[in-house]
Formats: C-alpha cells, structure tokens, sequence
C-alpha cells in the first residue's frame, strides 16, 4: 500500500489515496468522517455526463469486467489497515478519525457492473467479517438510471439487509434542466419509476447538487419543478428518506468547469427550508 503523510481533505477524493484498484478512502463532508469508496469504475467511463463531474478524462460507457476476488482482498485489506493499522493518525485529520461507511462510488455509474449483486455480497462478507456489522453503513451512490435491472434490485434488496442506504441523483427535474446538467435524454417519468424502485428496495435519499451557472442559479421553472417533483413523491406515497442538498466543493473536470460557480449560502438555505416545508427532512452540505 502506498506510503505518505499527506492529510486527505474533503476536497480530495483521489481514487490512488491507498495505491488499489477498487478501494480507496475519502474524508467525507456528507458522511462526516472517513468513508471507504469501491470504484467499480476504474475505467472512468458513465452512462451520464454531469457538468460538475471530478472525474479526469471521464468517457461514455459502462464498468468494466469487475475482478471480485480482488476487490474482495483490497477491501479486507484496507479495513484492517483502517482498523489496526496507523492509516488514521498517517492521513486524517484528527476530527475525521471515525469510520462512517463503504460507498459504492467511484469514476462511472457503480449499477454499471454485470457483478453489483455479487459486489454488494463481498463487501458484506468483509464487514461481517471485521465484526461492523450494524456499526457503519454501506452506501450506493448512483444516478439511478439502471434501477430496471434485476441484478440492482437483488443488490439493493441485499443492501437492505446490511444498514444500507441509496443515494439517488436528482439535480434537475426537467427535461431541459436534465439534459442540459446530466447529458442525458432520461425523462422525469423514467427517474421517477426508478426512484419507485429504488426506495422500494432499500432506504433511499434523494441527493441534489445545486450550482451557478453562468453566474446564475436554477431559475424560477427548474425550481418550482424541482419541488413539484417531492411533491408528487410525497402524495402518491414514495417514500424518500429525504434530500441531501449540497454544493460544489471541488472543481469540474467537464469543460463546461468555468462555467460552474458556488451559490450564495442564502440561496442554497432558502431551497432547503422550502423542501422542509413539504415534509422532507434535509442534509444541508454547502
């Protein structure tokens, strides 16, 4: 495992922090403390194109052929480095020195993977056995564009199981504002059935990343959309956990990245008090 005294922040999410090819840590603003990330994509290739993406040299495409046995192996590896191991004084600050969770994230959309299912099934064995079971939680984080596949939904029926959580992308609820901040043609009726799906499975929050662009922020339709969208969740009886709203905190590596600008805290503030109006609760990330 690589060697350094570099302290990890919350604006570095090098996917090489720990030298493997699947696992690597990350100091988590949303979590709150060291989170543990399998990158099923090392290719850095994904269905969508978020304009806000840190993902360098990103392309179209799907996660490669998933090697389980090592991902298995980096996993146990590094949770007993974390563990039993100096990783913790070496590289996190003394506020973060807590493990909150395995996140399956990384370069791409992680329900990419032919082998999700069998994934989220190794990362279980590992925290069974490293006796966390019930002590830290395993998160997917995912645009929810493949929640149609059977494989994902016995994944996230298994996730269940394990104190999981999904972590659903919704930034935008308008076919204009989709295509223009995803790259993707998906229709709001689509992300809603998959949002169905999705907290169907497994407790599912909805996660939101608001931004300037161009100096402005979502205007007055995009917004009121946006609230639609909870609205309707919340009458017709899906049942979200409720929304993380957060903020740009390290810069794009999309060319639209000049572009892209942090909000005014009252703006963001004001957002999340009207979600709260509609019985939602919110984890607010500026």
């Amino acid at each position: 495992m690589a060697q350094t005294t570099d302290l990890l922040g919350t604006t570095d999410h090098s996917r090489e922090a720990a030298g493997l090819k699947y696992v690597y840590p990350v100091v988590s603003r949303r979590a709150g403390g060291v989170s543990v990330g399998i990158n099923l994509n090392p290719n850095n290739a994904c269905n969508w194109r978020c304009i806000y993406c840190q993902v360098p040299g990103l392309t179209r495409g799907t996660a490669p052929a998933i090697d389980l046995d090592r991902l298995e192996g980096e996993l146990r590896e590094f949770m007993r480095e974390l563990l039993e191991g100096d990783f913790m004084v070496r590289r996190v600050p003394p506020e973060a020195r807590r493990l909150t969770d395995v996140a399956i994230s990384g370069n791409g959309e992680p329900t990419s993977a032919r082998e999700f299912a069998e994934v989220v099934e190794r990362i279980g064995r590992v925290i069974a056995n490293c006796a966390l079971a019930g002590r830290i939680r395993l998160v997917l984080i995912t645009n929810g564009s493949l929640m149609q596949r059977k494989a994902v939904q016995q994944g996230l029926r298994r996730m269940g199981g394990l104190d999981g959580e999904v972590w659903f992308k919704l930034d935008r609820a308008t076919p204009a504002g989709i295509r223009l901040v995803n790259n993707t043609r998906t229709s709001v009726e689509r992300v809603r059935q998959n949002l169905a799906i999705a907290a169907a499975s497994c407790p599912t929050w909805i996660q939101t990343c608001v931004f300037a662009l161009d100096g402005s922020p979502p205007g007055d339709a995009e917004r009121a959309a946006y609230l639609g969208f909870l609205a309707g969740l919340r009458r017709d009886g899906i049942a979200v956990r409720g929304v993380q709203l957060y903020g740009l905190a390290r810069p794009s590596l999309q060319p639209e990245a000049p572009r892209l600008s942090r909000l005014p805290q009252a703006w963001t503030n004001a957002l999340a008090a009207d979600i709260a109006a509609l019985g939602l609760p919110v984890k607010l990330t500026p």
